[in-house]
């Protein structure tokens, strides 16, 4: 399967829709997503998007972003991934340079190691070279996809009742 990084618009407001209702159906963790498992409204979470990518405009508490949608060869929605610019203490313990997840349907196909792949290249381009990307040591199919795009374990960080695995991308 193909699939390429697209930022999003207007176009995609139904699709991003089905994207949030999928993983509230499935109760899964809604990872690179800016923010629309809890956003109202496309509109709502579009102004938050547009926002945060400029460290003038970034909403109090986040750190500028660029969040994309990973679409697939007929322009179908099959993941979002979020590329944080710089990063705040909590971001460098647990969070990273990267976040992401992948519609259910369209687990275990490559997607994400897809995905991270176009977004390292999105870093490159942002000037950031070591890139610091986090998974739940639970997580082996998102370990995988880190270690498969070069990623060094540096360290584990246990937080409440899991733990935070950190890898290094040198790009």
């Amino acid at each position: 399967m193909e699939i390429k990084l697209v930022l999003p618009s207007i176009d995609y407001k139904e699709k991003l829709l089905r994207y949030k209702a999928d993983f509230i159906k499935n109760g899964d963790s809604m990872d690179g997503s800016a923010g629309l498992e809890d956003a109202l409204t496309f509109e709502e979470w579009y102004a938050v998007w547009k926002d945060n990518l400029s460290e003038s405009t970034v909403r109090d508490g986040l750190v500028p972003a660029t969040t994309f949608l990973a679409v697939d060869e007929n322009d179908d929605l099959v993941g979002m991934i979020d590329i944080r610019h710089r990063l705040n203490d909590y971001l460098m313990n647990f969070g990273g340079h990267i976040g992401y997840s992948v519609i259910k349907s369209q687990r275990q196909k490559g997607i994400a190691t897809k995905m991270l792949a176009l977004a390292l290249e999105q870093c490159r381009e942002l000037g950031i070279f070591k890139v610091l990307v986090t998974c739940d040591k639970q997580n082996i199919a998102s370990a995988k996809t880190i270690q498969n795009n070069g990623g060094i374990l540096e360290n584990e960080i246990p937080e409440m009742e899991s733990i935070t695995q950190r890898y290094w991308i040198t790009l």
